[in-house]
């Protein structure tokens, strides 16, 4: 089953603010713990210390905590491809290799004695997931995570994060992404303007930016990647995380009457099966809803794609029926205006696909 994560970052943080912190994300249904050492260079004895106890106490809340290091990390640490110990001894579910080996060393880390996960950075692209199923790996300890990007305009573009995605998922295995918000207190570098694995997400609000990554059917599980992030944020990202339907943020027109509302809001929508290029087609209101007037209201003369319409009563046996705009056509007195989907989530009309459902819901 999908999973829910936060970060937490053991040389920032004190073991009292992250206790706390996990106990809030825990009742929220939060299941993942994202680390990372690769900031680590000092202290190495306590820093240690540090991460083992309050990871050990993650366990303890149902945590599953996937650790970030790298090549240079694990020697310094000591630690052999062969060898996992350490990491068991931490109590980490995963031991994520934001930068790999060869793909033979990855394989033969999957291969270890205590079933941790092996979480191979995705973002990297190229064939390396092929490479180390090439050499055997068992896939039962191997998942993808996506990187996060501080810098912006540096986040992946959506072609390379499907395509990259779309490898793993070839293999049945999971896949992790992240999304942030400007509420968080704490993250791993001295900069950082959102720490996000898509770049579009850097001007999505948090809901949408999970709405995004689940609606690509790709991405399994989502974890915050800044630290400390305010308890309504929190709240937000379960709630979209969890909700059973796709739904989209419509910015409300003047004068939509509570009968168009109504239907908007808190209708459960399908997108009908014989589907046109220019709208998606929400045709059961027009039953349900066909002996109620839909007074014809004020509207452009040409509708764009995002704006979200309804049959008016000029508009004979299509009166109630909601459609979104997919390409632009004129209105010709037929339709009611809205809204329009917020131009940040926009984009989740790309996936969806006929026969779908969908809801509504109005921008705070």
């Amino acid at each position: 089953m999908p999973k829910l994560g936060v970060s937490i970052y053991p040389s920032k943080s004190t073991f009292a603010e992250m206790q706390a912190y996990l106990d809030k994300a825990a009742a929220l249904g939060y299941q993942r713990i994202f680390t990372s050492m690769l900031e680590v260079r000092d202290s190495v004895d306590e820093t240690i210390a540090n991460f083992k106890a309050i990871i050990q106490y993650g366990n303890t809340l149902g945590f599953e905590t996937s650790i970030d290091v790298n090549p240079a990390v694990l020697h310094e640490i000591g630690m052999q491809a062969n060898d996992l110990a350490f990491f068991a001894d931490l109590g980490v579910a995963a031991v994520r290799l934001d930068e790999g080996f060869t793909g033979h060393e990855e394989a033969l880390m999957t291969q270890n004695p205590y079933n941790i996960n092996i979480e191979i950075n995705i973002s990297r692209g190229q064939h390396y997931i092929d490479m180390i199923m090439d050499f055997g790996a068992n896939r039962h300890n191997l998942t993808g995570c996506h990187n996060f990007y501080p810098q912006p305009y540096s986040g992946l573009g959506d072609d390379y994060l499907l395509s990259t995605s779309a490898q793993y998922k070839k293999y049945q295995l999971t896949t992790a992404a992240f999304v942030d918000s400007t509420s968080g207190s704490v993250g791993p570098w001295p900069f950082a303007n959102l720490m996000v694995t898509a770049e579009r997400e850097r001007t999505m609000d948090l809901a949408t930016q999970v709405r995004f990554l689940k609606a690509t059917n790709l991405i399994d599980d989502i974890i915050i990647s800044s630290s400390f992030v305010s308890d309504t944020d929190l709240e937000v990202v379960s709630v979209a995380f969890n909700e059973p339907t796709l739904s989209l943020p419509v910015i409300l027109a003047n004068n939509v009457s509570p009968l168009e509302q109504t239907i908007a809001f808190e209708e459960l929508h399908q997108y009908r099966g014989d589907f046109s290029d220019y709208m998606i087609r929400s045709s059961q209101p027009r039953v349900k809803y066909r002996d109620q007037a839909i007074n014809p209201t004020s509207a452009p003369t040409n509708f764009e794609r995002g704006d979200v319409i309804i049959g008016n009563d000029n508009f004979g046996q299509y009166k109630g029926e909601l459609q979104i705009v997919l390409q632009p056509f004129t209105n010709n007195e037929h339709y009611n205006l809205v809204g329009r989907i917020d131009p940040h989530a926009e984009v989740l009309l790309n996936f969806l696909h006929p026969w779908h459902n969908f809801t509504l819901h109005q921008q705070a």
